[in-house]
This record gives structure tokens, C-alpha cells and sequence, in this order.
């Protein structure tokens, strides 16, 4: 089973109140470019409460793109662009997933 960061603690009654309230899951996508090869990745999972900036929380891959993911030709600045447009805007709602997910999981 997958990490999901954000969750420590958390009963499943708590968990479907946040997510009534507007709480969501995300992944943020980073960019990493070496000479003439770029990686675009996704990271962990991430529990957004309602009323938290999801952007703010996928800073670090941010950074992280903004540093190391342009410069590789031709898809490292195509690949930044796009992460950075994902991660500014809250990052990737993964909630119907990972829903889905966890109900698969749970006994019946």
C-alpha cells in the first residue's frame, strides 16, 4: 500500500468529514533534466484538509523543477512548464483514486 502523507492519525470517520468539508488527495509532478535526458515524475500521495494551500504543500517540487528541470532539450522546459502549471494550481486531485483505492481495500 502506497504512503499517504498527511494521514497520520486520521480515522476514517475524520477522513470522510474533511472530504465532505473539501479536503482532497494531490500528487505534485517534478522535472529533472541530465544533459539530453528529462524526467517528469509524480510524487507521494498528499491529504490536503479543507482550507489548507495545496499549492504551498508542493513547494519543495517546485523548487526543485524551477532548478534542475528546464535546461535538458528539447522536453525539459516543456516538462517544467507543465509542472509548474500543475503545482501552482494546487497540484494533481487524485481523490477519485485513491478512494476507489481504499474502498477496494476495506473488508466488507
Amino acid at each position: 500500500m502506497t504512503k499517504i502523507n498527511g494521514l497520520e492519525g486520521v480515522t476514517h470517520a475524520q477522513l470522510n468529514e474533511e472530504l465532505q468539508m473539501g479536503g482532497k488527495f494531490v500528487v505534485y509532478l517534478y522535472c529533472i533534466s541530465v544533459i539530453i535526458l528529462t524526467f517528469k515524475r509524480s510524487s507521494n500521495i498528499f491529504f490536503i484538509p479543507a482550507g489548507k494551500n495545496a499549492a504551498l504543500k508542493g513547494l519543495p517540487y517546485t523548487l526543485l523543477t524551477l532548478i534542475v528541470g528546464w535546461w535538458g532539450i528539447p522536453w525539459g522546459p516543456i516538462y517544467t512548464v507543465q509542472s509548474l502549471i500543475t503545482n501552482l494550481g494546487g497540484g494533481k486531485d487524485v481523490t477519485a483514486e485513491v478512494m476507489a483505492s481504499l474502498s477496494q481495500q476495506s473488508p466488507a
